[in-house]
């Protein structure tokens, strides 16, 4: 089913910032819970992503990502997740996350 232009430019998709990650040792699947920053306008996000096969903890913070700001929140367990990272998924449902080529300011739009 095809969207209309008018659908895609309703998503949301922004430039955030991981300031903080945490193991999400309750979610049924290996995954870790992230804080992100996506600027002044937009705020702090929290988010869960199973992206344990190809990335540390230590490897994530302050590495920019690609996110959908305005789904509706979703509990994840005891987890209140505020966006969706975005990212490739492979042939064994690992992940590949989205980003910016360089550095940039947070909360800019993807279009």
């Amino acid at each position: 089913m095809d969207l209309t232009w008018s659908e895609f430019e309703r998503t949301e998709m922004r430039v955030g910032t991981i300031i903080d990650v945490n193991d999400f040792p309750e979610a049924r699947k290996p995954a870790y819970q992230l804080t992100i920053d996506f600027g002044t306008e937009i705020g702090i996000r929290k988010s869960s992503a199973q992206i344990t096969v190809h990335y540390k903890k230590e490897d994530l913070v302050d590495r920019q990502i690609i996110a959908v700001v305005n789904f509706p929140k979703k509990q994840i367990g005891k987890f209140m997740s505020e966006c969706l990272v975005l990212g490739a998924i492979g042939k064994e449902g690992d992940v590949i996350l989205l980003a910016p080529d360089f550095k940039i300011e947070n909360g800019l739009r993807i279009g």
